[in-house]
């Protein structure tokens, strides 16, 4: 698959001038908190998440506070988050893993994030994007669905539209890109009802077919 360079410069300036400001909307403080705050994201809204960690955070903000809470009352906690016996399990692991084999300090290294419970490479990425300054692609729900629908990948699977994007977008480019896909995905690039016609994109976007 062949995508003009214009096609792309185009796709990044509408981007950068519709979203000339961007930043992850999970509250949070330390890159441990993020780190826990995306895992209790999984099939929740940011703003559900916010209302859970500014609870959670506050009992128990550090990695130390967090592997000896008790799980039942991490549970009545993030409940409203969804698959919480799951996130609550994996929450306290990854506490206690951050403390045993790192030193209680959340790791750089996309080998060292992926060992701990909860986290994939979406997770990962974002961590260290946001909390390490480092250029990464976050391949969430929106940025998969919008890259496909503006051409960018064919793949299904998120790992590989990563990949994808990593070899046509400048790497200079990648961390605000990903956000700003997510904030066009949830203001005009819905899964079911996207809302086309008002669509910055909409004069170059590729015709619509169900692709993600």
């Amino acid at each position: 698959m062949e995508i003009k360079t214009s096609y792309i410069n185009t796709i990044l300036l509408t981007l950068r001038e519709q979203y000339p400001v961007v930043n992850t909307q999970l509250a949070h403080k330390t890159p441990f908190q993020l780190l826990i705050a995306t895992i209790l994201s999984a099939q929740c809204t940011d703003i559900q998440v916010n209302r859970v960690t500014q609870v959670l955070f506050d009992r128990f903000p550090t990695p130390e506070k967090l592997a000896r809470a008790n799980p039942d009352e991490i549970k009545s906690i993030i409940f409203s988050t969804g698959f919480y016996n799951n996130k609550a399990k994996n929450i306290r692991a990854c506490a206690q893993l951050i403390l045993d084999v790192h030193d209680g300090i959340v790791p750089t290294s996309m080998s060292a994030l992926t060992r701990l419970p909860g986290v994939g490479r979406k997770t990962a990425n974002l961590v260290r994007s946001v909390s390490f300054g480092m250029d990464t692609i976050v391949v969430d729900t929106h940025v998969h669905r919008v890259s496909r629908r503006l051409g960018l990948s064919e793949n299904s699977n998120p790992a590989k539209v990563e990949v994808d994007l990593m070899e046509i977008i400048p790497k200079t480019s990648w961390n605000d890109l990903c956000l700003q896909m997510i904030y066009l995905g949830r203001e005009f690039c819905d899964a079911k009802k996207p809302l086309c016609h008002k669509c910055p994109l909409q004069e170059i976007c590729p015709p619509r077919k169900e692709n993600g």
